[in-house]
């Protein structure tokens, strides 16, 4: 019977996993800010053939390595449909991460103990928000989650209970501890994947730090270092990174050209230790990931009050499982918090190792009466702020309802919209009313996951014109013409993926101002012809705007369609 119990609930945890996560999928195109371009460098990759070099029209991409978009151009590769290529390795990823996270909690603790690890992390506004994006950052967290996975594995492996994990008996002998070399091999590949997908995955190797204090004080986790075999992690780890190192520096070497050098050059350094010693921008004050981590990562943190004190009593008892998760926790915190430039996502990595910290104190935790007024609290406050943000832009100032929709371009999709944001309200409203206070844990989970279904299944497919600029494009397409040449200036990378047409590029990072040149000159060998999508902030004093083609806002830019005829004072 408890098998049985058992079985249900994982089925449940993952039924509800994949339609939280996978509401939405083929459903939308790109949207800024990232995922045009990691899509438009994946769909290039596949027309050229040259998967090695990303570019970005006729630009090499030197921002980020190209695991993400070889993966985003395999799945198109195997499926034929890029809607759902590019949010595919989104969603494996953070699948991945949760079954590392659950079946990590299982083997350190319980099976419901792994099962509280996943809905915690399930659930993590951050987590599920950017697990639905097409963003690098759920790959990333994926392999430092993989890396974490194999290093714990091995440091807390015990000979009692080969193949469990868990701490070392009372009375027994540091040498008792078995270590598990294939596990070991893991971590090491896992974060070199990771830093080959976006830098920071070596990150999980700081696991070794309270790894190693531990197993020096003998609090039951041992890292084995004095084992030949320990550089095999090592080794694993260069020899993950040379997949896409070794074959990338030979090619830029032997090509001989100043163009590929400096792609080497940016990707290796200023991308990397440049880049975190010095961040370009997002600068951010000392405690700006406290507030993310008390914002982005409820419902989780709401359980903190009683988690703090629980785990001062286990430290104190030289339990190393909650040692190594929560210095590794403490460690990204600090490594991140260091240079000035901040996002968000940064501190997402540290996340399920906080939920699986976590996770053996909940339990308790939501039987108690004031964690249920909380989370009844958050899941009011959720449900309110929906209900009446919706019915704002029904009933609110006309005047302001305009603007804004003029500016996002979300003429036609406002009051669906608007119904949306009542409907995902009155689900939350009624998820309180069914399940009551004394369920709230029930209420808030229920809250979640019809915002994040909804959200998928009717927010994203009504935004989809507007946010990645196919409508904009679309109607570009059918003013022009289908024998007409089309050329971007100051254009984003959304524009060029959506073009219905091969489109001329006058370079990315070139200045507005040059770029516009460059195009009328282009223009101007065949003006009959040839039309030029301008962003609003750069079109030319010399356009005669009477004779252009005023497109509106999409992506909260302005857009000019641009014949020859009206070109012609540039001339």
């Amino acid at each position: 019977m408890l098998k049985s119990a058992h079985s249900r609930d994982t089925w449940l945890f993952w039924i509800v996993a994949v339609l939280v996560l996978g509401a939405g999928l083929g459903l939308r195109d790109p949207w800024p800010a990232d995922e045009p371009r990691f899509a438009l460098v994946a769909q290039q990759m596949v027309a050229s053939g040259d998967w090695l070099f990303p570019h970005r029209g006729n630009e090499l991409y030197s921002d980020k390595p190209p695991l993400f978009m070889w993966l985003q151009a395999a799945a198109y590769t195997v499926l034929g449909n890029w809607r759902v290529a590019f949010l595919l390795p989104s969603l494996l990823a953070a699948l991945a991460t949760l079954w590392c996270v659950v079946d990590l909690g299982r083997r350190l603790w319980t099976r419901r103990v792994g099962l509280y690890a996943g809905w915690a992390l399930l659930f993590a506004l951050q987590f599920t928000w950017q697990a639905k994006k097409a963003q690098i950052d759920p790959l990333v967290v994926f392999w430092i989650t993989l890396a974490n996975y194999g290093l714990l594995r091995h440091v807390l492996q015990r000979r009692d209970a080969v193949g469990a994990l868990g701490l070392r008996p009372t009375g027994t002998t540091p040498e008792a501890m078995t270590p598990h070399w294939p596990m070991w091999m893991l971590g090491w590949t896992a974060a070199a994947l990771g830093t080959i997908s976006k830098g920071v995955g070596a990150i999980a190797l700081l696991m070794l730090v309270p790894a190693g204090i531990a197993s020096l004080r003998g609090w039951g986790a041992r890292v084995h270092a004095r084992d030949p075999r320990f550089w095999l992690g090592p080794l694993a780890f260069v020899a993950a990174a040379a997949v896409w190192l070794v074959p990338m520096v030979l090619a830029a070497l032997g090509s001989g050209s100043p163009e590929y050098r400096a792609y080497m050059d940016d990707i290796l350094l200023r991308q990397t230790a440049k880049r975190y010693g010095a961040s370009f921008d997002h600068h951010q004050p000392l405690w700006y990931f406290f507030e993310v981590m008390a914002t982005m990562w409820l419902p989780a943190m709401l359980a903190l009050p009683w988690a703090l004190p629980a785990w001062r009593r286990r430290l104190r008892r030289r339990d190393a499982r909650y040692l190594l998760l929560l210095a590794w926790w403490a460690l990204v915190l600090v490594f991140f918090t260091i240079p000035d430039g901040k996002r968000d996502m940064y501190i997402l990595p540290a996340l399920p190792m906080a939920c699986l910290a976590l996770a053996p104190l909940l339990p308790g935790i939501v039987r108690k009466v004031g964690a249920q007024r909380l989370a009844f609290g958050f899941s009011a406050l959720l449900a309110g702020a929906l209900l009446l943000a919706g019915l704002a832009a029904w009933l609110g100032d006309p005047s302001f309802e305009r603007q804004f929709v003029a500016k996002r371009g979300l003429e036609g999709v406002a009051p669906a919209l608007a119904g949306l944001l009542v409907a995902i309200g009155a689900w939350g409203v009624g998820c309180l009313l069914w399940f009551g206070r004394r369920r709230s844990i029930a209420a808030t989970l229920a809250t979640l996951a019809g915002l994040w279904v909804l959200l998928g299944l009717v927010g994203m497919p009504l935004l989809n014109d507007s946010s990645s600029a196919r409508g904009l494009m679309t109607d570009v397409g059918r003013r022009i013409g289908p024998d007409a040449e089309l050329g971007l200036v100051a254009w984003r990378e959304q524009n060029l993926l959506r073009a219905d047409r091969p489109a001329a590029t006058f370079g990315f990072k070139v200045p507005f101002d040059e770029q516009m040149r460059r195009g009328l000159a282009w223009q101007a060998q065949q003006p009959a012809r040839r039309w030029l999508l301008v962003q609003e902030v750069v079109l030319a004093a010399c356009v005669d705007r009477s004779r252009a083609v005023h497109l509106g806002h999409t992506n909260r830019r302005g857009w000019w369609l641009v014949p020859g005829e009206a070109a012609r004072g540039c001339r």
